[in-house]
């Protein structure tokens, strides 16, 4: 009974060898035979991106990624899908991908540039300052999460560069609504707006005239200490500026602002004067 029973066991071990070497084998055929269908689908995708087809191309690239995801390759095959739409201009559905990537793929090495290519999705997408703002905010939000992720990458300096041009755009469309409360002579939305830009977009070219329409508009309802404040602001940074010349000139009245044209006009007619003293 005991021969019997160890005879049992022996061929116990026996069979299960002989069954993990078998599954070895199987797993190794469905692997070469995953990396190969995989590597056919990725290459058609490249084909086919290259010849401009860029939709079919994406579907390639996501068919190789569901062939086989754990391949060490899926990961860039699902930026690749992205990208495709990307060059074609079918923003929404790269943003799409691109998401689905940073859920999938949480710790990947090229998050940084994941994001970058979100952040240039929605920049793309910018119109103008009356249009729609969702583009606007999601790509300023994405560029600065670059800024405080991804400091000290190629990627950073040009978020830096384009949040600067955000902000003119939100600053032109935070002008843009103020003087048409201005021309409505509703004071204190335009000041608001006015505040805004002042306060949150002090880099922006805007800021000289929101100071001045500041000055105008505290003149304008009795408030003139105030006015002096945001004239003295103007003065202090921007002495040199049409805007600061027409601020002083609300408060005298006998100033009169000097044109290019006379200014130059006077400037030739010293040196011509100059040559016969």
């Amino acid at each position: 009974m005991i021969k019997y029973s160890y005879l049992f066991l022996l061929t116990l071990i026996f069979f299960s060898n002989s069954c993990t070497k078998s599954d070895k084998k199987e797993n190794i055929i469905v692997e070469k035979d995953l990396v190969f269908q995989f590597t056919e689908a990725y290459t058609e995708g490249v084909k086919a991106l290259e010849g401009g087809d860029v939709l079919f191309a994406a579907k390639k690239f996501n068919e190789a990624e569901t062939l086989y995801p754990q391949y060490i390759m899926a990961p860039n095959a699902a930026l690749m899908a992205a990208y495709s739409y990307y060059v074609q201009d079918y923003y929404q559905d790269a943003i799409a991908e691109l998401i689905r990537f940073k859920k999938v793929y949480p710790y990947h090495k090229h998050l940084d540039y994941v994001e970058y290519l979100i952040a240039i999705s929605y920049y793309e997408q910018i119109v103008d300052e009356k249009k729609d703002l969702n583009s606007i905010i999601k790509s300023k939000k994405y560029f600065e999460s670059i800024l405080n992720k991804y400091p000290d990458t190629e990627y950073a300096k040009d978020a830096e560069f384009k949040i600067d041009l955000i902000n003119e755009i939100l600053a032109a469309k935070e002008m843009y609504i103020a003087r048409y409360y201005f021309d409505k002579k509703k004071w204190i939305p335009s000041i608001n707006r006015l505040k805004t830009i002042v306060n949150k977009y002090e880099t922006t070219v805007y800021v000289e005239e929101a100071l001045h329409r500041l000055v105008e508009v505290h003149y304008i309802i009795g408030l003139e200490d105030e006015a002096k404040k945001y004239a003295k602001l103007l003065g202090y940074n921007y002495q040199s500026s049409k805007w600061y010349q027409q601020s002083y000139s609300i408060f005298d009245k006998r100033y009169k602002k000097v044109d290019k044209f006379k200014k130059k006009k006077i400037s030739r007619l010293k040196k011509i004067k100059s040559l016969f003293d």
